[in-house]
């Protein structure tokens, strides 16, 4: 039988990481980040990473730590909005940058998890995006091709998993973790909370056992709110008249 639950980040790591390595890590602004598992990596020391993630974190938060920390040399992005370091680093020149339309990173992941080298696509056909790439005619359209993308380990944040390894995630938590899940040599999960094998309706299960290498308990979470927005309260003279 093979034990998948580890007591800590760190564990769950060893052995995992390499310099040169590349990483795929989940979440989507600051929803789904695995918040245990990047201070870990940061801890290790390990540098020259290629991140595979659709933002770099937020200000002082997630993948901004292996970032400040100098750790990462490539992202493979969408959105570098929110992130003064990732904006300063990639206009120096110091921080190699490969951007993608959302959509399109999100199919590059998935690709790589079915096993699919390439694919075509009508997103950012005649933009710096297509760039190199090979494009091709279809029903009168033209495509620019676009390769899968896999990674040596991906992090993954759950809400819940069982000790087999089945993950089950939180609303919008859901973004990129499921397909990172499938498209790494190794995966990492960490979840809200560990369940009996058994306790997870089998129709409900996201990422199956087969997927996931590893599981911890991770926490405490912070839930953070990226844009404030408030008003005035009215006075009591406003809500009379």
């Amino acid at each position: 039988m093979v034990h998948k639950v580890y007591a800590d980040a760190a564990s769950a790591l060893d052995g995992l990481l390499f310099d040169g390595m590349t990483m795929m890590s989940g979440g989507f602004g600051l929803s789904g980040n695995p918040e245990t598992l990047i201070p870990q990596v940061m801890a290790s020391g390990v540098k020259d990473l290629t991140v595979i993630s659709n933002n770099c974190g937020a200000d002082g938060f997630g993948l901004w730590m292996l970032l400040d920390a100098g750790q990462i040399r490539k992202m493979v992005s969408s959105y570098v909005g929110e992130n003064k370091l990732f904006e300063k680093l990639y206009l120096s020149g110091e921080l190699e940058l490969e951007l993608n339309p959302q959509g399109t990173l999100a199919e590059r992941i998935r690709a790589g998890g079915a096993g699919i080298p390439a694919f075509f696509t009508r997103t950012g056909v005649g933009t710096v995006v297509a760039e190199g790439k090979p494009v091709q005619e279809f029903d009168g359209e033209t495509y620019v091709m676009e390769r899968w993308l896999r990674a040596d380990l991906a992090i993954v944040k759950g809400w819940k998993a069982d000790t087999e390894g089945n993950v089950i995630y939180r609303k919008t938590a859901r973004n990129f973790n499921p397909v990172m899940a499938t498209a790494a040599k190794v995966t990492v999960v960490e979840v809200e909370e560990i369940v009996p094998a058994g306790s997870l309706d089998p129709d409900n299960i996201h990422t199956p056992s087969i997927y996931v290498d590893r599981v911890i308990q991770g926490g405490p979470y912070e839930k953070r709110i990226e844009f404030r927005t408030t008003r005035p309260r009215e006075t009591a003279t406003e809500e009379a008249v």
